[in-house]
């Protein structure tokens, strides 16, 4: 027993005598030091549409850009790209005819009254299948690639604004698209 009370008095000393860990430079002799937490919060660009929702942390964005092009001379493409240091692209774009119209505007005049027509069917059965991107594998699918068809070149404008804004100021910023 009496070891025992000398070994735990030895320990007891020993540990008064030990060095206090040294302070920070804005810390006072004394102190104690707090666990600082890391910060887990990241910048994130966020894209809410109607097709689903995008987000990307800030400091993963590379490069935005917006091109036109037209496929198989009939519909006129814009697209906004958004790249990042990530394995995954996405892509926003909007559609629309490419058709020269004819005398006094027929052909734009007729593609947009067979457009609407079809609209309004598709809405009045509750189907919004044309609003969806449309793929045929393999030809239009594309691995690794979250697409994202949006009814107006001004939604399409907005998101390439917002991720703009994000890449050169290095902000969080967020785009919510409706239509």
């Amino acid at each position: 027993m009496r070891t025992l009370l000398s070994f735990l008095a030895l320990t007891n000393s020993a540990l008064a005598q030990a060095p206090a860990p040294a302070a920070t430079p804005n810390q006072q002799p004394g102190q104690q030091q707090q666990q600082q937490q890391p910060n887990t919060t990241r910048p994130i660009w966020r894209a809410n549409l109607p097709g689903g929702t995008y987000e990307i942390v800030v400091g993963s964005m590379v490069s935005v850009s917006s091109h036109e092009y037209v496929v198989d001379g009939t519909a006129r493409v814009t697209e906004v790209n958004v790249d990042t240091t990530g394995q995954m692209a996405v892509r926003f774009y909007y559609i629309e005819p490419a058709m020269q119209s004819g005398p006094a505007g027929i052909g734009a005049a007729t593609f947009g009254k067979v457009q609407g027509l079809a609209t309004e069917a598709a809405e009045r059965s509750g189907s919004d299948a044309w609003k969806k991107v449309v793929k045929s594998y393999p030809t239009t699918t594309h691995a690794r690639t979250v697409e994202y068809r949006l009814a107006s070149k001004d939604a399409l404008n907005k998101i390439f604004a917002s991720a703009d804004k994000s890449l050169r100021n290095g902000k969080p910023d967020e785009v919510t698209i409706t239509e």
